[in-house]
């Protein structure tokens, strides 16, 4: 029997999630749920438009998540709302009472027992309560410069570093994370936005303390430095225009510490125009191990993907609130 899936928020990542999970056999979408009221009311079908596969017109988006939660009844919620663990937290739990097993793009989500121990105890005890599995996850953080680097060191009979480089060209990016990057802003703007917290790629951190959790690390200290990265020359994309001078995107490093040594380092470039896109992880370990993904992971795509991929291993996993590297290995299927 397919899998049967309620989508909740159909924002460009949410709609992306959608239309992978209608293209999947064993998948089933019985709901979908956002609360746009420019969207309530209408087809799904017709919200993900003729590029995805045949979906049934019933299915309409409501704006009602508890009516949506007990009437389609479904096995796993692919969610996909917001950024911000306090934001959802009461979505999850709800999704969570109506026995439902939980996957999420909520980036704080990914791996937050270090930065908000309360909260991931609520959720923990919330999703054990009800015998479901909650997991957050996506291509950054969830993958790319956590689980897969951790992976990495599987054939390593010691670790002594971990290094990884992800470069993404925004300008092949949807509009919001093109803005969420400080695209367009001056930099003043991008400084007054950076200490606001409304400009930044969120997850870095959580993917830092994912690491040092799996590989059984004690940090002594850990930081994180957001600069801004300046246009040479002038950029224009589908949703900004960036002049020379202005902001064309971030430079973020997370790096962990065991006394004075640096251990962790993740570097994260992400701006309009970014040459030559790529995801790197250096091991420094026996054996060394390099790894290099030439033009990069493209987030957007990857992200729906993984949410999607990651149903069986979700189902399969224990109750409770779990990381990527909690749950079965997380592969493609049909």
């Amino acid at each position: 029997m397919p899998v049967r899936v309620v989508c909740y928020g159909l924002g460009p990542i949410g709609v992306g999630i959608a239309r992978m999970a209608a293209s999947r056999s064993n998948v089933a979408i019985v709901g979908a749920i956002d609360i746009d009221p420019q969207k309530a009311g209408q087809s799904l079908a017709v919200l993900l438009g003729s590029s995805a596969p045949a979906l049934s017109a019933d299915i309409l988006v409501s704006n009602d998540a508890a009516e949506t939660l007990a009437s389609a009844k479904p096995d796993v919620v692919l969610h996909a709302t917001s950024s911000s663990l306090a934001a959802v937290r009461d979505q999850l739990v709800q999704i969570a009472g109506a026995g439902a097993h939980v996957i999420s793009t909520c980036e704080e989500l990914s791996f937050p027992w270090t930065a908000q121990p309360q909260l991931a105890a609520d959720l923990d005890a919330a999703a054990r309560q009800h015998g479901v599995a909650l997991m957050g996850t996506g291509i950054n953080p969830g993958y790319a410069m956590d689980a897969l680097p951790l992976m990495l060191t599987a054939p390593c009979a010691a670790v002594r570093s971990v290094r990884v480089l992800r470069v993404v060209d925004a300008a092949q990016r949807r509009g919001p994370l093109q803005r969420k990057v400080g695209a367009g802003l001056t930099p003043e703007q991008f400084e007054a936005k950076v200490h606001a917290g409304s400009v930044r790629h969120v997850g870095l951190p959580e993917s830092l303390h994912m690491l040092a959790t799996g590989l059984g690390w004690q940090l002594d200290r850990s930081d994180n430095m957001i600069a801004a990265v300046l246009a040479e020359q002038p950029y224009t994309t589908e949703f900004v225009q960036v002049a020379a001078g202005q902001v064309a995107g971030v430079r973020q490093v997370a790096r962990g510490f065991i006394g004075e040594r640096e251990v962790l380092s993740l570097e994260l470039r992400m701006y309009v125009g970014a040459p030559d896109p790529q995801d790197t992880v250096d091991i420094e370990g026996d054996p060394p191990v390099h790894m290099r993904i030439t033009g990069g992971l493209h987030g957007d795509v990857a992200t729906a993907a993984i949410a999607v991929n990651a149903i069986p291993s979700v189902m399969r996993a224990a109750p409770g609130l779990a990381s990527m590297r909690d749950v079965p290995l997380v592969h493609f299927f049909r």
